[in-house]
């Protein structure tokens, strides 16, 4: 039950970085000395210290660790990135007892940093709050293992299930959710809409509500129809361009030359090669029913105002599942769905 409460804090540690590790994984660490916490640190983001590293420098008595535990929600790195393995850092100020949430199934680890740890005589537990612990990093889990971001399907509906009145923008949400909107956009690393959602509500798909960094904008623009003085081609965030034209790159803007046929394979596959590890995919009827057609999504969030009936335009997309939990937000209500 202790190691369960460490890997905890360790969760709770690392959550603190959610949006900021781009590409490195969430990582928490505790340092644990005769049954007293000694030592904590996180990843803040990817180029700096490691969560095992930040926990190590926090300890004020070196002389403890020797005979102390450290905890760590995720295996350590065994290899030389843009700092040194967390496995060899461990190794040599020789840890009594490492405890282990969930395993890396990056390839660079995958086994390695236990290994070395093992092989230098340490005692190492693994599997703690496995389940909690793959959650916290189900980004970087379904980026390395099904090579893909991982999507989170996001729409607003009146109660009578359209997404505009006759055909044009309105606010359907309430200032609650706004909120809770831009909080998602800082926490995953890009949001992407199509051609028709760009040109009808010319959106800048930045964080201005809370405190965060702004996602990689992604749009589909086939035959680049979206203006050059939209916002989305603004400055504020790095964007990518799916197109059917041409190749370019200026400045944060980068244009992907893309094949229309088996199009939302080929979408993945360039995401992946951009390192995107996570979409929020807020395009209109049509994008939000490619991908649920596809069965292409990880979660989704419908936003729902009961109280706002709009009697004409778009439909809401056809989505036939029940939700996992629901949350309500004065008036409005948020379905979370989540696939498998």
């Amino acid at each position: 039950m202790q190691d369960e409460l460490y890997i905890k804090r360790c969760i709770e540690l690392a959550q603190k970085a959610l949006g900021k590790t781009y590409p490195n994984p969430l990582v928490g660490s505790v340092i644990v000395h005769n049954g007293k916490i000694i030592g904590e640190g996180y990843h803040h983001k990817a180029g700096e210290n490691h969560a095992e590293i930040n926990a190590i420098n926090s300890v004020k008595n070196k002389e403890l660790i020797s005979d102390s535990t450290i905890y760590v929600s995720l295996e350590p790195c065994a290899h030389y990135g843009k700092t040194p393995p967390c496995a060899l850092k461990i190794k040599e100020l020789g840890f009594k007892k490492v405890v282990i949430g969930a395993m890396d199934s990056h390839d660079k680890v995958n086994g390695k940093g236990k290994k070395i740890i093992q092989d230098a005589g340490i005692e190492v537990v693994s599997g703690i709050l496995e389940k909690e612990c793959i959650e916290l990093n189900k980004r970087f889990f379904t980026y390395h293992e099904k090579k893909r971001p991982y999507i989170i399907l996001k729409w607003a509906e009146s109660g009578d299930g359209f997404l505009d009145k006759d055909f044009q923008p309105v606010s359907i949400s309430n200032s609650l959710v706004n909120q809770f909107v831009h909080q998602l956009r800082a926490d995953e690393h890009a949001i992407l809409v199509g051609t028709q959602t760009a040109l009808n509500d010319n959106p800048g798909l930045t964080v201005r509500n809370v405190e965060g960094i702004n996602p990689v904008r992604i749009l589909i623009d086939f035959d680049l129809k979206v203006p050059e003085n939209f916002k989305l081609y603004n400055k504020e965030s790095r964007t990518l361009i799916f197109n059917t034209i041409k190749e370019e790159v200026q400045d944060n803007i980068k244009l992907i030359k893309i094949e229309r046929e088996n199009f939302l394979q080929n979408l993945m596959n360039a995401l992946y090669r951009e390192q995107i590890q996570s979409v929020i995919i807020e395009g209109g009827k049509f994008t939000l029913q490619q991908f649920i057609d596809a069965g292409l999504w990880d979660e989704a969030i419908v936003i729902k105002n009961e109280n706002l009936i709009l009697e004409n335009g778009t439909k809401a997309p056809e989505f036939e599942f029940k939700a996992a939990r629901i949350e309500y937000y004065r008036d409005n209500l948020i379905q979370f769905y989540k696939k498998g």
